[in-house]
């Protein structure tokens, strides 16, 4: 199979001998581990934007020694190609854009990629209080489109729960789902006095 071929490869240690399609006589000789390092390197950033310990778990994983990928990251990062306070910023506009993320969410994610915290924060912190919410805001519209049958405790707690995961905090998403939900309804009428953080718990 195409796929598992594919994983075999990557999976395959970053060692081999060099060979052309003319047969060169060089063909043979063991390759630089730097200049193998590097290839897979550039073939990962081919495909997206990596963080520099994401590309570290991936020379790791091909058996390439800690002290050949520092070298090899440590002149990629020189010339640009691996940076991760671009990469976490241009991953927060992304990832807000494409997926309306929270600043919760965005710091987990930028976090698990293995941005240090320092730069985590700074990527994060451009995201302002009030366009979070107007974000949180478009989102339970556009959802709130496809709810019409519900009935209204279950689409709040379905709303609720989409904004949670997407990293929003639970008094903004409360109080946003609360007002939306309000200005939904025909007679503009604020929504039950049911509705409070107990009774708008996602677990429910």
């Amino acid at each position: 199979m195409v796929g598992a071929g594919r994983r075999d490869a990557e999976r395959r240690p970053a060692t081999g001998t060099g060979t052309d399609a003319l047969g060169d006589p060089g063909a043979g000789r063991p390759m630089d581990p730097v200049v193998v390092a590097r290839e897979i390197c550039l073939r990962q950033l081919a495909t997206r934007a990596r963080s520099r310990a994401e590309l570290a778990t991936t020379l790791r994983r091909r058996g390439v020694a800690d002290d050949v990928a520092a070298t090899v990251l440590d002149r990629l990062a020189a010339v640009g190609l691996v940076d991760d306070a671009a990469f976490a910023a241009a991953f927060v506009s992304s990832a807000r854009s494409q997926r309306g993320l929270g600043r919760q969410a965005l710091a987990a994610e930028l976090r698990r990629r293995g941005v240090q915290p320092a730069m985590v924060e700074a990527a994060t912190a451009v995201v302002a209080a009030q366009d979070e919410e107007a974000t949180a805001r478009d989102l339970v519209r556009r959802r709130l489109r496809s709810m019409d049958r519900l009935p209204e405790q279950a689409r709040a707690r379905r709303l609720l729960a989409m904004l949670m995961r997407r990293g929003y905090p639970p008094e903004l998403a409360i109080r946003v789902v609360r007002e939306q939900a309000s200005a939904d309804t025909d007679d503009g009428e604020p929504p039950p006095a049911t509705w409070d953080g107990g009774d708008l718990d996602p677990s429910g």
